[in-house]
């Protein structure tokens, strides 16, 4: 790897973690967060699938779940034609967190983007495919 190469992946991981630190709560952990914007992007989810979206073991979820349900960020429900089936939602507190985490990363960042040149606007523009590109793969 090139030293630009080395550096370009680097200001992309300082920016990623630099945007995800702008969220509703500060008490939510990494770990929390990722699984609620799961549930607002996927919807209601077993226990089960929201261990394979975000690759951890079943009784990490679990604690982690656990976790979000005492605060009140996710509510479990019980399905009505099987009672052994739960699934897992965001509560309105959830929603809300989703909401606040939202409005203030797109505050800080098009703070960011409105302190650049026309120039390099058009550079991180151009660039937005390309970046979506290689987060996909």
């Amino acid at each position: 790897m090139t030293q630009d190469e080395q550096e370009l992946r680097l200001s992309i991981q300082r920016l990623a973690r630099r945007i995800r630190s702008m969220q509703g709560d500060e008490d939510v952990t990494e770990g929390q967060r990722s699984v609620l914007f799961a549930l607002a992007t996927l919807g209601p989810q077993s226990l089960g699938s929201l261990s394979e979206h975000e690759r951890v073991t079943p009784p990490s979820m679990n604690r982690t779940v656990n976790a979000l349900v005492t605060t009140g960020l996710v509510t479990r429900v019980t399905a009505s034609d099987d009672a052994r089936k739960v699934a897992l939602d965001l509560s309105d507190a959830g929603r809300s967190f989703i909401e606040e985490t939202r409005r203030r990363r797109d505050a800080w960042f098009t703070k960011r983007l409105a302190e650049l040149s026309d120039a390099d606007r058009l550079v991180l523009e151009q660039a937005g495919p390309i970046l979506r590109h290689l987060a996909e793969q």
